[in-house]
């Protein structure tokens, strides 16, 4: 038994250092490259390490290219998002999951399939719409349709956490003369952080990556986003690999802040999702 229990310690240990390996390569090596000259990008054999490191590909990304304006749109559009997600996603999450309601279930299994639901069959109707109502080229054109896509998940998550919290928490603040509204804002959402850090997380990441709506929706190079400026760094006889790896590396930055910082937070708020209601 005990030689078992170690040959099956040593497999666990054997398989996830191969999945460690097998998903941090890639990201070393965009790392590796954007510290690459031109030359070092390219050259054969492969370069593993830069030699010599050079800054250049990322001044050929920020001034050549104005990749810092389009980190601000990606910023600008993904707050916002994420801020309404988390407001709407945090009324329907705690009435679904507190209030008394007829329906709930047929609501809970209409969310999941709208969380699931693939975002690029909506791309031909949502450019439509946009061009309509005369939003294209516009923050609005992404930044509403990113809230209303990741919405549903939202709730999903948050709903599930309001349900784990105490409601003798509740009573005892009503009893104390606290409003309805005063109730969830002090005493229930200070308990539900954890479910809101992973939907604002979740939010935030699928708002920041995506692209197709960006590339559809905003043909102003005033409007576009981080995903969109990096595939149209270069032209028809120019690819400068150097300064898109370059590029690629700062857009990673603030969702990698993200993960770590709060990753207690979103692993407890996934877990309670998963385990409860």
């Amino acid at each position: 038994m005990r030689k078992r229990s170690l040959g099956a310690r040593w497999g666990l240990a054997i398989s996830s250092a191969l999945i460690v390996i097998f998903v941090m390569a890639p990201i070393y090596w965009m790392l590796a490259a954007s510290f690459k000259t031109t030359a070092g990008v390219s050259a054969q054999p492969p370069q593993w390490f830069p030699t010599p490191p050079s800054v250049e590909n990322y001044a050929v990304a920020f001034v050549d290219h104005g990749f810092a304006h389009y980190i601000l749109n990606s910023v600008v559009v993904s707050v916002i998002a994420t801020v309404i997600v988390l407001v709407l996603g945090t009324l329907a999450g705690y009435a679904l999951g507190r209030l008394p309601m007829r329906g709930r279930f047929p609501i809970m299994v209409s969310l999941l399939v709208l969380s699931v639901f693939p975002a690029i069959a909506l791309i031909a109707p949502l450019y439509l719409l946009m061009r309509d109502i005369g939003w294209l080229d516009s923050y609005q054109a992404l930044f509403v349709p990113y809230a209303a896509i990741n919405l549903p998940f939202a709730i999903w998550i948050l709903r599930n956490y309001f349900i784990g919290v105490p409601k003798s928490m509740e009573e005892s603040a009503r009893i104390d003369g606290a409003s309805p509204i005063r109730t969830v804002w002090s005493i229930v959402l200070p308990m539900a952080l954890p479910g809101l850090f992973t939907a604002g997380i979740f939010a935030f990441t699928a708002c920041w990556t995506e692209f197709l709506m960006a590339l559809s929706f905003n043909s102003a190079d005033a409007f576009r986003t981080i995903p969109v400026g990096i595939a149209l760094f270069g032209n028809a006889h120019v690819t400068p690999y150097g300064a898109i790896f370059a590029a690629s590396a700062v857009a990673v930055v603030p969702i990698a802040i993200l993960v770590l910082v709060f990753r207690k937070s979103v692993v407890s708020g996934l877990t309670s999702g998963a385990v409860k209601g």
